[in-house]
């Protein structure tokens, strides 16, 4: 049945439908019938498609061509079967809908009717053995669909030759806002922040700077690293503004990667970033897992050290700038993000929505002028110094 899916899909991005479809949340359901789910999705307009089902967890994913799925909480959902429903933006012009399977369930059938006021998508989801479903989640994702072209990208240049790539990476974004307060996203909020920082970086000459993302659009991690990876990134900054429980975190914080955290808090947030790329129906554990082994064993000979030198930089430059810092401004945590093995690479929580101090900082612009000020000055000090300890290494040899 898969390859059905794979072929609408294949064919739809020859189509040129541009304009945003609606959901019709009335006219929409999610029942629950004698021999498994009927899902009936109303919308304004023939979009491209596809569907498939995804493991750890089980999930059933629908992407459709920019598609506005406000409404869809209100759809009615009558189905044991189904554990949750939510939707957002996936990748830049597409739209998905998860829904968290509570039981395997496989795709028996699917279709969309067409007609002069809309269109309706109707899949029907029947019951499966856990071997059956397996197979079906592990099918591999078409050539063209399974990692987000890299776009608008600098020709990688040499080591020592150029400039300096540093990749930005603001934090979450489309169906993952991270953390909200007050009406502020987080995901918004770092967006502004390191395009801020793209333009501070690029006036200074000495750096040429790629964003993992330009728009409020959910990028998985896998597709962050490899997009860095394209531009032939030589430094890697994941931005975030987290929100913390224990609602002591405050001020700016700089995080490497260590197999334990380096306390409950980091522990918490580390569990929280792996977990947020779920919310997507992304499941990276399988990747994460090989890219960790090879960084454990990597890390401990160049890449570890350069990291470590970035991290002292980078809080010695936002402490210099007279920024409030955490009362821990280094920490450790096993952030899926940073376990690149050769590209140094750390991840600063630029402040804690939690905390309304540093709500209010981040939402003033003199202020974050000031940090990304401080954050350029640490990339400078710490690009000199490993120029310099580079040249050391070559004249010896």
């Amino acid at each position: 049945m898969i390859g059905v899916f794979w072929a609408t899909l294949t064919a739809a991005f020859g189509q040129e439908l541009s304009a945003l479809a609606r959901l019709d949340a009335a006219q929409s359901s999610i029942t629950a019938g004698e021999d498994g789910v009927s899902v009936t999705l109303a919308i304004s307009q023939p979009v491209p498609w596809r569907v498939r089902v995804l493991d750890g967890p089980p999930r059933l994913v629908l992407d459709v061509r920019e598609v506005d799925w406000t409404g869809i909480d209100t759809v009615p959902a009558r189905a044991p079967q189904i554990s949750a429903v939510r939707a957002g933006v996936f990748r830049a012009g597409w739209s998905r809908l998860v829904l968290d399977l509570a039981m395997p369930l496989v795709v028996a059938r699917s279709e969309m009717q067409t007609g002069s006021e809309g269109a309706v998508i109707r899949l029907r989801l029947t019951p499966a053995d856990a071997a059956s479903f397996a197979a079906e989640a592990a099918r591999p994702e078409p050539p063209e669909w399974a990692t987000p072209a890299a776009r608008d990208l600098p020709a990688p240049v040499a080591r020592g030759d150029g400039p300096v790539v540093v990749v930005l990476d603001p934090g979450h974004g489309g169906i993952d806002p991270g953390a909200e307060r007050d009406g502020q996203k987080e995901a918004d909020l770092m967006l502004v922040f390191a395009r801020e920082l793209k333009d501070l970086l690029s006036r200074d000459g000495r750096f040429r700077v790629v964003l993992t993302r330009d728009d409020d659009v959910f990028v998985p991690l896998e597709a962050r690293i490899s997009i860095a990876r394209k531009a032939g990134g030589q430094v890697f900054l994941s931005l975030h503004a987290d929100a913390l429980a224990e609602g002591e975190a405050q001020g700016a914080t700089i995080y490497t990667l260590s197999d334990e955290a380096s306390d409950e808090a980091s522990a918490a947030l580390a569990e929280r970033h792996d977990r947020d790329d779920l919310l997507a129906g992304v499941d990276l554990k399988d990747q994460d897992d090989v890219v960790a082994s090879v960084l454990m064993d990597m890390a401990r000979t160049e890449t570890a050290p350069r990291v470590e030198r970035l991290a002292t930089a980078l809080v010695a430059s936002i402490k210099a700038a007279d920024i409030r810092m955490h009362r821990h401004p280094h920490q450790e945590a096993g952030f899926s993000v940073l376990k690149s093995p050769d590209m140094p690479s750390v991840l600063v929580e630029v402040g804690f929505l939690s905390s309304a101090r540093d709500l209010k900082r981040l939402t003033d612009k003199a202020w974050r002028d000031r940090m990304a000020e401080a954050l350029r000055q640490g990339l400078v000090a710490w690009a000199d110094e490993d120029a310099a300890i580079r040249a050391l290494r070559e004249n010896a040899d």
